[in-house]
């Protein structure tokens, strides 16, 4: 296990691939850790090497005071400096728009941009209060039947592995999804993408119950020159559901861009 002491505490993050290849950064959705992008990681380059860290308040990193989209992007550029870049930044949901924030205060540390299922909003801030207001009375527990059907589509639902992510979920520290959600009320990064001057690749499941393909496909219209790729049968987390096919859109970018 490898740890960057930031001023809040220990930030977990992982390394996998050969030293000297170029760098992919993951970054993660709300009420998972960097266990995530497993199932996808076999399927992309083998040259890569891929950076996979736990956000404030998930999996085995501190639960620290990062209450702001901004916070949690100061994070993710400590752990590029600390690595080395430039690197391909690849944001899921909040993991989004973090890699958004990341890319407008540091873009010369990022070659190029991922964006899967998120947008420049997500959310709105009674919606979020209402998820915090749940989640204190009773615990992540009480809300993961309805994050599941956000999450995935039914038929990938019936799955004997769902029930590790709904144990995933659950065991999130409850102050750690608090932190996040507010975090969530709070972002909008519309003016952000705009002035986003890189290669990008934004990404929607058809059946995303939590980022609807239609609120993604507007996010990748701000950026210029952005690629926006819409997976069929697919929910909230291509990288779980639909690694294949995810794959099969990231490979050929990362070829061009992971140099």
């Amino acid at each position: 296990m490898q740890v960057l002491t930031r001023p809040q505490g220990a930030l977990h993050y992982r390394i996998d691939g050969p030293e000297d290849g170029p760098t992919l950064l993951l970054i993660n959705s709300l009420e998972t850790d960097l266990r995530l992008w497993e199932a996808l990681m076999p399927l992309l380059p083998a040259r890569l090497r891929i950076l996979r860290y736990d956000k404030q308040g998930h999996g085995l990193s501190d639960l620290g005071d990062g209450r702001s989209i901004a916070d949690h992007a100061e994070d993710a550029i400590a752990l590029i400096d600390e690595v080395g870049g430039p690197v391909v930044v690849a944001g899921l949901s909040i993991g989004g728009l973090i890699a958004q924030a990341v890319a407008a205060r540091r873009p010369d540390l990022v070659r190029a941009l991922v964006l899967s299922n998120t947008a420049a909003r997500l959310g709105t801030p009674d919606s979020w209060q209402a998820r915090i207001d749940a989640v204190r009375a009773g615990g992540p527990e009480s809300i993961a039947e309805a994050v599941m059907a956000r999450w995935f589509t039914p038929a990938f639902r019936d799955k004997p592995q769902v029930a590790l992510w709904r144990l995933m979920l659950s065991r999130t520290p409850a102050e750690g999804y608090v932190a996040a959600c507010r975090a969530l009320a709070e972002a909008d990064q519309t003016a952000a993408p705009a002035a986003l001057r890189l290669p990008a690749l934004v990404i929607a499941g058809a059946e995303d119950g939590a980022s609807p393909p239609d609120l993604v496909r507007a996010t990748a219209d701000l950026i210029p020159g952005a690629a926006f790729h819409l997976i069929p049968g697919t929910g909230h987390l291509p990288c779980v559901e639909t690694p294949a096919a995810m794959a099969a859109l990231l490979t050929p970018f990362l070829e061009r861009h992971c140099r």
